[in-house]
């Protein structure tokens, strides 16, 4: 992800660097936060927020965990800030699908649907079971970095992680099934 030598010069008082530490983790700030809320100005609100703790508090990175593992932990505080400060809202946008001839057109409604199914069923999970799941399906996060992110024992990472997937296996057969969306 960041170079180390990126961070120390960062920390050091290097602007550029600053810069370029700070895009380069943009994206995977985004991501996280869009999975977390599935609302875009959310999530760029929450981005926004992130970055310039992340700018402000550099000083405070410690190579006792990873960069990204650190980043993740403030973005998803702010996430869940966020979900106590108000329920989140369902994202009604539709997206815009460009169908081309070698596509099969019912198998990329059926993946629309499909997507949005799991969308909406993460959204559905409790703040606690969500954050575990966007972090390890969606950000690829070990069991470890999850822990150390959330602050949580690893059994507590597995057992959430259980649950969840649990839960979202439910949900999407209730969905298959023409159950409640959203």
């Amino acid at each position: 992800m960041v170079a180390i030598d990126t961070i120390k010069a960062a920390q050091a008082g290097d602007r550029e660097a600053l810069l370029t530490l700070l895009r380069e983790i943009e994206p995977h700030v985004y991501k996280t936060a869009y999975y977390m809320l599935n609302n875009e100005q959310d999530a760029l609100d929450v981005s926004q927020e992130a970055l310039i703790r992340i700018y402000t508090k550099i000083n405070s990175y410690e190579e006792k965990a990873q960069f990204k593992t650190w980043v993740q932990r403030i973005v998803t505080n702010i996430c869940i800030d966020k979900f106590r400060r108000a329920k989140p809202s369902v994202s009604i946008d539709e997206h815009e699908m460009v169908f081309r001839a070698d596509h099969n057109v019912e198998d990329e409604v059926l993946s629309a649907y499909v997507a949005k199914d799991i969308q909406a069923a993460i959204d559905r999970l409790p703040e606690h079971h969500r954050s575990v799941v966007v972090l390890r399906y969606l950000q690829d996060f070990s069991y470890n970095e999850i822990a150390e992110t959330l602050g949580l024992p690893i059994n507590t990472v597995k057992s959430y992680l259980f649950r969840a997937r649990h839960q979202l296996q439910g949900m999407l057969q209730d969905y298959q099934k023409g159950g409640v969306r959203g």
